[in-house]
């Protein structure tokens, strides 16, 4: 009687799939520790901390990479106040749970994240729409207060709903987005112009 080839037997690939899910587990776990070292806020050059919202945030191309990097600049504090980190993180952490508690992710995309009916707001900080630098935080604030008496649909018939946003919360939310405008995502989204280059073309 011939013996049963070890590739074929049963025992074999018993072994095998232990082994295979154990170094698979250990991988997925060093990738996971690698990746939240890479995102955390201020862990690199690609995602700043969060009292970049003291700063002027602005893209400009980089040959070199071939897309719009950002380009952080010049104090520009939020509201005309300079926050400590604590402070900054604080305000930026309320908007990003302000964020995920009124579901904006349903209609909007961010970060490559969520829906098409909205507007992308991953640069929504440097959207030309709110058409100077001057206005634009007082805009965004009796926007994100009272959507529909402040509506911009720009001719889709699309408008925001009012989610009974505090004041507080949307401070909260616009120091969220103008920290994620200051994210370098590798050029998403494409062809994007912001605010300052729409000033100077």
């Amino acid at each position: 009687m011939n013996a049963t080839p070890l590739w074929a037997s049963e025992t074999f690939w018993k072994k095998t799939a232990i082994w295979v899910t154990a170094i698979s587990f250990l991988l997925l776990i060093g990738l996971t520790f690698d990746s939240m070292a890479k995102v955390s806020a201020g862990s690199t050059t690609r995602v700043p901390a969060y009292s970049v919202i003291n700063k002027k945030i602005d893209y400009r191309f980089d040959a070199k990479l071939n897309r719009y990097t950002p380009v952080i600049d010049g104090d520009a504090p939020l509201f005309g106040k300079s926050l400590s980190d604590e402070e900054a993180e604080r305000l930026v952490t309320l908007g990003k749970k302000t964020f995920q508690a009124k579901n904006c992710i349903n209609c909007h995309t961010i970060l490559g994240n969520g829906a098409y009916y909205a507007p992308d707001l991953t640069k929504s900080w440097l959207d030309p729409n709110w058409v100077d630098e001057t206005n634009r935080e007082i805009l965004m604030l009796a926007f994100l207060q009272d959507p529909p008496g402040n509506s911009r649909s720009y001719g889709t018939g699309r408008r925001m709903p009012d989610l009974g946003i505090t004041e507080d919360e949307a401070r909260g939310l616009i120091a969220f987005l103008k920290w994620t405008a200051a994210i370098d995502t590798n050029g998403f989204p494409h062809n994007f112009k912001t605010l300052y280059a729409q000033e100077n073309p």
